[in-house]
């Protein structure tokens, strides 16, 4: 009979998978670890499914949930740990090569029984097991001959799995044909989640006293750290290794743990407490042990104390204890004890100018020296606006601090696959001698070599992943691998999602952002423990803009815009704040703020859109001689939305072959592509629209105009998108007129949301190029149709025929479906007969010059120089006309 049958009546699904994980241990072991960690993950999912109390993480992950805070609190840190051995025991299996010994799979079916249990006794409606029931080794089904699993049939099966449970989820959504069919289940999910509650605090009532074998579960969670840290604990004074000097009656102890160095001396001391006990009460204890290495062997080793759920680091001569996720390899405790005579002294180092020389930047890298030097802090966060050169600041920083010798390794890590690719181009052409390595592209020991950088870069989920790569046994990167993270753009969304990067890496943290000092949210402050509103260092927009290093946004009055009445920003409790931030990063709204429904009606409306998509082209700030829209980013609500959108321009500006506005997204193909165009001034999308994509970090000093058409209820995100403008452009005007502002278009009342109110300004409309010639065209025809034959001759009688075809061929190219031209449709229309032309008169006159000119026309000349040129001639041809000696 099986040990896991208590689970039989209740979690059938749970049940079978540990069954099938007893029957292969003694046989299959890479078999029955696979399938205990299914069957762990079953029972955590229906978990999440069934109890309210807890909280379902970014990720659906095993590893994410049974980390989340709420999991940890309602099962214990000895539950934790147990499913941290199942889970990782059971990750070795699929996905290491080397044999898996018999001993995981035991140690896995011990914890398995343990949570089991646990799961049974907190949720069970029925009979439960008997709280001195444990699990037996030795009553485990005798190893018979089995089909032994190989990697490529677990990795196949472990597809399979994933595939099914998709194909349900999207089974059950199709399911859902209303608003009611969602509300009823809704109803359904909440009237069990009571059930169950009700059912879990009758069954807290009977105190729990099953003995969960923690004391083992300690030395196995110690051992498999030390493990995958590449510590064999094969020799006999890897454990207990004794010590004299002790402040003891006999002088003698014990080191639980000693971890030595290929020169046989000591490199750290572990002191292992209970599990019921504070490991930090094991502090003086370890740091005697120190004594008494160091005594003997002359080096002072590092110091751990650990209970097998929290470990504490002590390097006592140069901070004071942290808490830290794991235990250094060998190569970095020894690079630690070489640093320790090699370091110099952060002030003294020179910063190097060439790479981040404006005075705020080398004030920053100064100000972060001095708190990791000086105040032995080891977090700093830099304020500075976006545009300001945060990516050079902190490069500069890089440098300083590995000729410092404080650094060998680098970790930059931002959100974006193209902000990684951005800042990796950084590091190499500011600091090309220094080997780096982007780790979301494939490892090339020639180009890309991951293992022999020293910077890394990487997005946030790429290093999630990595963090649980093995490679023959160990853990790819230990915690001491990195010694510094910089994380880019740190808001509490980053440290939500990815907290496990900061808590696995023990390492010094900066953090950047380009988020006003004291919009930045508590919780950012407290992840790098500066008191709020007081960052490292600081430089904000308005001073960027008082020193000329940035320009101003200017915001525009706009004539249509989302109405909505509510609650604004600064009414909203600090909680209710990380939760509106959190979802719009996540990209959803809040419950309570807009109706979803009214929002999309007006979004997807074509009138609206053609409304805004005119206000734009008409007032947004233009480039070539005023006949071009500037650079524009439109900050659409989702891919579909953009993509309607795109379809409305296209349909007003159909000459412009689908090339003036395109969509910029994670939906589309190699959008890095499009990012790239978008880039490069001349050349098109001249017009991005986008998704998430270019809200935070894309450098691209030509834009000039943005358009908010999403509503925004982050105000981090706000700030960052307000960034995407502030950068200065050289002659982006022509030679010597350089970009001074950039205009925003708020259709959706953010600004009103953020109690921001902008003074709105009316935009300005300059005259294009365009404009110019045509109506200098008109003038001209009107000057010569008033000459007798006899002073208009041959010659100006063909400038004449000429100039009218000109501007029929101009006007006739004009699309009537154009959101401009449609409003001039009457006097489009009329001048598109070729006869209109034959008479101009002063009536005729006013029309073309005061309607019609400017309107946007197929018949359009890209080349600037060549009107330019054109306009000179035709001014001087109408002076003379005009006998106009000033000309």
């Amino acid at each position: 009979m099986s040990q896991f049958a208590f689970l039989q009546a209740e979690f059938a699904e749970v049940y079978g998978l540990a069954r099938k994980a007893e029957k292969l241990a003694l046989s299959d072991p890479r078999g029955s670890c696979f399938h205990s960690r299914l069957a762990l993950e079953s029972a955590v999912k229906w978990m999440y499914d069934h109890d309210r109390s807890l909280h379902s993480p970014y990720d659906p992950t095993l590893s994410a949930l049974i980390h989340e805070g709420t999991f940890r609190s309602l099962v214990g840190n000895a539950l934790v740990t147990k499913a941290r051995i199942i889970k990782d025991l059971g990750n070795v299996a699929v996905h290491e090569t080397r044999p898996v010994p018999e001993k995981s799979a035991t140690d896995c079916l011990k914890q398995l029984f343990d949570f089991c249990y646990w799961l049974m006794r907190t949720y069970a409606r029925g009979a439960k097991p008997d709280p001195a029931v444990q699990f037996s080794v030795a009553a485990l089904p005798r190893a018979v001959q089995v089909e032994v699993s190989t990697l490529k049939k677990l990795q196949a099966l472990a597809k399979e799995r994933e595939e099914a449970a998709v194909a349900l989820a999207e089974e059950q959504a199709s399911r859902i044909k209303s608003e009611e069919d969602r509300a009823a289940l809704d109803a359904q999910i909440k009237e069990l989640q009571a059930q169950i509650e009700a059912i879990k605090a009758e069954n807290a009532m009977v105190e729990d006293t099953h003995d969960y074998n923690e004391a083992e579960t300690r030395d196995i969670w110690i051992d498999r750290l030390l493990a995958e840290a590449g510590w064999p604990l094969d020799q006999p004074r890897d454990r207990e290794y004794p010590v004299t000097g002790m402040p003891s009656t006999s002088g003698e102890g014990f080191v639980d743990y000693v971890l030595w160095g290929d020169d046989g001396k000591p490199l750290a001391v572990i002191e292992a407490k209970r599990t019921k006990r504070d490991p930090r009460e094991g502090q003086q204890q370890a740091k005697l042990y120190a004594d008494c290495l160091e005594q003997q062997f002359g080096v002072r080793p590092l110091i751990y104390y650990t209970n097998g759920y929290k470990h504490w680091l002590w390097d006592d001569g140069a901070y004071p204890p942290r808490e830290v996720h794991g235990f250094y390899k060998k190569d970095e405790l020894e690079l630690w004890r070489q640093r320790k005579a090699a370091r110099r002294s952060i002030a003294t180092t020179k910063i190097d100018e060439n790479i981040a020389g404006r005075y705020y930047q080398t004030r920053a890298i100064r100000r972060i020296g001095e708190a990791f030097e000086k105040d032995r802090q080891r977090k700093a966060l830099l304020v500075m606006a976006t545009g300001s050169g945060k990516t050079r600041t902190v490069i500069a920083l890089v440098d300083q601090l590995m000729r410092a010798n404080w650094c060998k390794r680098v970790l930059f890590l931002a959100d974006r696959v193209a902000l990684v690719k951005q800042a990796h181009n950084a590091f190499k052409a500011h600091i090309p001698t220094t080997p780096s390595a982007n780790l979301i592209e494939k490892h090339d020991a020639k180009k890309n070599d991951h293992n022999g950088a020293r910077v890394c870069v990487a997005t946030y989920p790429t290093m999630m992943g990595l963090i649980d790569e093995m490679q023959n046994g160990q853990k790819r990167y230990g915690p001491g691998h990195f010694d510094l993270i910089v994380i880019d753009e740190a808001h509490r969304s980053v440290y939500r999602k990815y907290r496990a990067i900061f808590d696995y890496f023990d390492s010094l943290l900066v953090g950047l952002t380009a988020t006003p000092r004291d919009e930045i949210d508590r919780d950012t402050y407290s992840l790098f423990e500066l008191e709020r509103g007081v960052p490292t260092d600081s430089y904000d927009l308005d001073e960027a803009v008082a020193d000329g290093f940035l320009v101003p946004p200017t915001p525009i009055s706009v004539p249509t815009r989302f109405m909505r009445e509510g609650i604004k920003y600064d009414q909203l409790s600090d909680e209710d704040k990380e939760k509106w931030d959190l979802l719009e990063w996540e990209g959803q709204l809040p419950k309570g703020d807009v109706d979803p429904a009214a929002l999309n009606k007006w979004l997807f409306n074509e009138d609206t859109v053609d409304k805004v998509l005119e206000h734009l082209m008409v007032n947004g700030l233009k480039v070539a001689e005023g006949d071009r829209l500037g650079k524009t980013i439109i900050f659409a609500k989702n891919h579909k939305h953009a993509q309607f959108i795109a379809e409305r321009f296209d349909a007003n500006y159909p000459h412009l072959k689908g090339s003036f506005a395109r969509v910029i997204d994670y939906s589309v193909e190699y959008p890095q592509s499009l990012i790239d165009n978008f880039s490069i001034a001349d050349k098109p999308p001249h017009i991005a629209i986008s998704v998430d994509m270019l809200d935070t970090g894309i450098d691209v000093p030509e834009v000039l105009n943005l358009v908010f058409f999403k509503v925004v209820r982050s105000k981090t995100k706000f700030w960052q998108m307000i960034g995407r403008g502030t950068r200065l452009r050289k002659d982006l005007f022509g030679p010597g007129r350089d970009k001074t502002e950039f205009l925003i278009f708020d259709y959706c009342q953010n600004f009103e949301f953020f109690n921001e109110n902008p003074n709105l300004k009316e935009a300005k409309q300059s005259t294009s190029l365009n404009e110019k010639l045509f109506t200098t065209r008109v003038e001209l025809a009107m000057q010569l149709a008033g000459l007798s034959d006899e002073e208009r001759g041959h010659g100006l009688a063909q400038l004449d025929k000429d100039t009218r075809d000109y501007l029929f061929d101009e006007v006739a190219a004009m699309n009537l479906d154009n959101f401009l031209v449609r409003a001039k449709r009457k006097e489009v229309e009329e001048f598109q007969k070729r006869e209109a032309w034959n008479d101009i008169g002063s009536n005729e006159r006013e029309v073309l010059i005061g309607e019609i000119a400017g309107l946007p026309s197929a018949r359009e000349d890209t080349d600037i120089a060549a009107k330019q040129f054109d306009y000179i001639i035709l001014k001087g041809q109408l002076a003379l006309l005009q006998n106009d000696a000033s000309f």
